[in-house]
């Protein structure tokens, strides 16, 4: 087992940058929140690009990543569920992790999503995550189907594993998907206890009621409580302490003027830019999902296509528009962007 290490001090973050700002002058200001632990701001889920016959897109993925770059991305996240990292196969994961990592080249931090069953493969997928480059990653408890599923002392150990193959921090994905109740009071032991778990990505039922649990039973040990599920909760959960947020990649620069203002201490600017950005929100939340991303990349030129890989299928034409049009109505960068 590695002995722990210090814990980097919470510090306060400014950002002073105005809420009408040009989101790519905003990717050169001296103001964007900082890319050394701890890491705050927004990091939103990058989606794996593909053409329209299911083949990876490598230049549609690196035009991706330039985008959420410029759209003012604190730092990324690949191979999430987001991603459709479930329809992949491990040499493309490999493929697109080398070709993001490469592609992005320290300009911000990079998360690699590295969930698997098997606590070795997992270590061994972080230890490759992390020799590659990435700042941290971001692993689910241990599930199999909807009804394989790993006692507590189980779910601890496969952690401290991980966290032994590795000097970077983990992310604690705690999401429905898995099926595995993590109580607030184990994860705070897991950060207590295991050197490299620091952070947690809450989107459970009631996410802000945890996110405030977690962060009074953990301290300081709980070095980011993150917001996720697209910032359906982002007010809530930033008002219980969440430092960060895991969103989807269509428009960071509209999730920026919620989270950078909060941060900075001015709340009512916050809530304003929330209530002009959550009908976008909601509807990617509630209506197009996992495509959403890649509807407005196509829209605004990023990409060249949008499709999802089978089996998961294309939003409904008529769900597709509505989307568009709650985008078209905050002026999103990525419907200008590669136009």
């Amino acid at each position: 087992m590695r002995p722990r290490r210090p814990r980097p001090t919470a510090r306060a973050v400014r950002f002073p940058v105005a809420l009408n700002a040009d989101p790519i002058s905003m990717k050169d200001s001296t103001a964007m929140p900082s890319s050394a632990r701890p890491y705050r701001g927004v990091f939103p889920v990058v989606p794996t690009i593909f053409t329209e016959t299911g083949e990876l897109d490598l230049d549609g993925q690196k035009r991706c990543v330039d985008f959420m770059i410029d759209a003012g991305s604190t730092g990324l996240c690949i191979l999430a569920n987001f991603s459709e990292q479930f329809v992949l196969t491990d040499d493309e994961r490999a493929v697109l992790m080398e070709t993001m990592l490469a592609h992005v080249a320290g300009r911000v931090p990079v998360i690699v999503t590295t969930t698997h069953f098997s606590t070795r493969a997992c270590a061994e997928r972080s230890r490759r995550a992390q020799d590659m480059g990435a700042a941290m990653v971001m692993v689910m408890p241990p599930y199999h189907g909807a009804t394989i599923r790993v006692p507590e002392a189980g779910i601890v150990e496969f952690f401290q594993r991980v966290s032994d193959a590795i000097d970077i921090p983990i992310m604690i994905q705690d999401a429905p998907v898995s099926g595995t109740p993590l109580s607030a009071a184990l994860l705070a032991r897991m950060a207590r206890e295991i050197a490299n778990v620091s952070y947690f990505k809450i989107e459970v039922p009631q996410a802000a009621a945890k996110l405030r649990t977690l962060i009074e039973l953990g301290g300081d040990a709980i070095e980011g409580p993150w917001d996720g599920e697209e910032a359906i909760t982002l007010l809530a959960d930033l008002d219980a302490g969440a430092t960060g947020a895991m969103t989807g990649g269509g428009y960071p620069d509209g999730i920026r003027q919620i989270v950078d203002p909060f941060l900075a201490g001015d709340r009512e600017a916050a809530v304003a830019a929330y209530g002009r950005w959550l009908p976008l929100i909601n509807h990617e939340n509630r209506q197009c999902g996992i495509a959403t991303a890649k509807i407005l990349m196509k829209e605004g030129g990023v990409i060249k296509s949008e499709a999802m890989r089978h089996p998961v299928a294309n939003p409904h034409p008529i769900s597709r528009e509505g989307l568009l049009d709650a985008a078209r109505r905050v002026d999103p960068l990525v419907l200008r962007w590669g136009r």
